[in-house]
């Protein structure tokens, strides 16, 4: 069975920094792309960024592009979300998510096949 649980959100000031971690268990991680996305209230889930299998190759939206940083380690089955800069409309539930489909950095939704429940990333003003 496939599992994805991510970790590390939690209440930060405006320019503050958080690290989040999505661990992947069920599947051979090492073969699967993997990609962050975010949904705040009423709003619809949006791409954040996106690593290819080996992490050779990375995406991001232009929004995070220069404050967030996504890696991964494959002997732990984990990927990461390094957020620095974060500002009010970073406030979301964040999402990682997996596929085999691609080896490379899609950034669509429906390109993904497992997701996690999320965490919540609240940034004060």
């Amino acid at each position: 069975q496939v599992q994805l649980v991510e970790s590390g959100g939690k209440l930060v000031q405006a320019g503050g920094s958080l690290r989040l971690s999505c661990a992947v268990s069920g599947l051979s991680f090492r073969l699967y792309s993997m990609g962050w996305f975010r949904q705040a209230p009423g709003k619809e889930r949006e791409f954040v960024a996106a690593i290819s299998w080996s992490g050779s190759a990375t995406y991001y939206a232009d929004s995070v592009k220069g404050r967030f940083t996504m890696s991964r380690d494959n002997a732990k089955n984990t990927g990461y979300l390094q957020m620095n800069s974060l500002k009010p409309e970073d406030t979301a539930v964040y999402h990682c998510a997996t596929t085999r489909r691609y080896n490379g950095t899609p950034a669509r939704v429906i390109d993904y096949d497992d997701w996690g429940q999320g965490t919540q990333v609240t940034v004060s003003s």
